[in-house]
């Protein structure tokens, strides 16, 4: 990266920080000061960083040698230049179908943080006749909720050369159950939780000196153990069910758990149609490998008759399952700095979360044993009617109902 490259690149991270707290004045006079810290050249460069037009800049100069006078107005009233979004009414359609088809991470609706870097989409759209700036780009993209943190993680763990791939091919899954009103969900295991007086991380409001008292250590109490909630979020209608798990957190488990949420709210929705989609981490009590996991599927498609899709995320990207960031979170923040001091209170704190985008959740103790080291032989294995799709097979398939049951 040659020098003023990386003089962009530092000018662009501050313009990003800084701007949305600066009036259009005081805008102008932070490019001159820039502008004018840089030297020869500096105006072009500082231009380039933040999409102001050179002779913004200049009147920013200017205003350095005469200050605004205690009174004055920033500039008359209904002047200014309108905004891109006004002079160009399908500007942020456009921009939409430019950052669709290079999302990432929300298998459900247009992905929420790009691949594309703001100065290609500014190249792009220029390309269709729209004059925008990157800073123009990247003020839309935060006002449509696209993240500018998330748009620089993109090497979490292990990546995949395909994960992009599988994100899109996740999408359109879920996208067309939806559509057609079949069942699209997301399970995972959360976290599990030791149960008994222990500190619960975050704040509650007590008077003072009236917060509750904790143990000093988390060691596992003996009879109360922990807790492993499954949970399975239903993407269409943000509704979610929970099992909270007493036993192990195995591949039984995970399909009791969806089992359940199937009778008590799944069969109610989609009881008239013969499919359902399951979107999972690839490891854990819902491995892409576990062979458990899908002779413990197939028992399910026999006794409700459906025929079952799993697609699992690729490695390293487990935080953007649907459920993490839809349920999970809001679960967490509803039981913040209350210990969860028996197995009744987590499902009650679990079932009590709501939020103002209607999420409203279903919770229930399993007092089941599951046993761990089960072993499935090749003869079990080969009775799943499992079928791959041509996309990563191993990542994407459907298990089919035995008709004989």
């Amino acid at each position: 990266m040659n020098s003023n490259a990386k003089i962009v690149e530092d000018l662009t991270q501050k313009w990003d920080v800084m701007s949305p707290y600066l009036d259009e004045r005081s805008r102008r006079i932070w490019a001159a000061v820039e502008a004018d810290r840089l030297g020869w050249g500096g105006v072009t460069l500082v231009s380039k960083a933040t999409g102001l037009r050179r002779k913004t800049i200049s009147k920013g100069k200017k205003e350095i040698k005469d200050p605004l006078k205690q009174g004055d107005r920033l500039r008359k009233k209904g002047g200014g230049r309108k905004g891109k979004k006004e002079v160009f009414p399908n500007l942020l359609e456009q921009l939409e179908q430019l950052v669709q088809p290079h999302t990432k991470g929300d298998p459900m609706r247009p992905l929420r943080w790009s691949s594309k870097s703001t100065y290609k989409l500014s190249e792009e759209l220029k390309l269709k006749g729209y004059d925008v700036s990157p800073n123009t780009v990247s003020n839309m993209l935060k006002e449509e909720g696209y993240s500018l943190q998330l748009n620089r993680k993109d090497r979490e763990g292990s990546t995949h050369k395909d994960r992009d791939a599988q994100f899109k091919f996740i999408n359109n899954k879920v996208s067309e159950f939806i559509l057609l009103g079949k069942a699209a969900i997301s399970v995972d295991t959360k976290k599990k939780e030791n149960i008994g007086n222990y500190k619960n991380g975050g704040r509650e409001y007590h008077k003072k000196g009236g917060a509750p008292k904790v143990k000093v250590h988390d060691f596992k109490d003996k009879e109360l153990g922990k807790v492993a909630p499954y949970g399975v979020y239903d993407i269409a209608i943000n509704k979610g069910w929970v099992s909270v798990g007493i036993s192990k957190d195995t591949a039984q488990f995970a399909v009791n758990s969806i089992r359940n949420w199937w009778y008590k709210m799944g069969q109610a929705l989609y009881g008239q149609t013969k499919e359902i989609l399951i979107t999972a981490d690839g490891g854990g009590s819902n491995s892409s490998r576990s062979r458990l996991w899908k002779v413990e599927l197939q028992k399910l498609a026999d006794e409700i008759d459906k025929t079952i899709h799993i697609s699992h995320f690729p490695p390293g990207t487990s935080k953007w399952n649907k459920i993490e960031h839809k349920m999970f979170c809001f679960i967490t923040q509803n039981w913040r700095g209350q210990p969860l001091i028996s197995r009744q209170v987590v499902v009650q704190l679990i079932a009590n979360t709501k939020t103002k985008t209607g999420l409203t959740i279903e919770a229930v103790l399993d007092e089941n044993d599951y046993k761990t080291g089960i072993k499935v032989s090749d003869e079990q294995l080969s009775k799943v009617l499992l079928s791959r799709e041509n996309f990563h097979g191993e990542w994407n398939y459907f298990i089919s109902p035995n008709n004989k049951f």
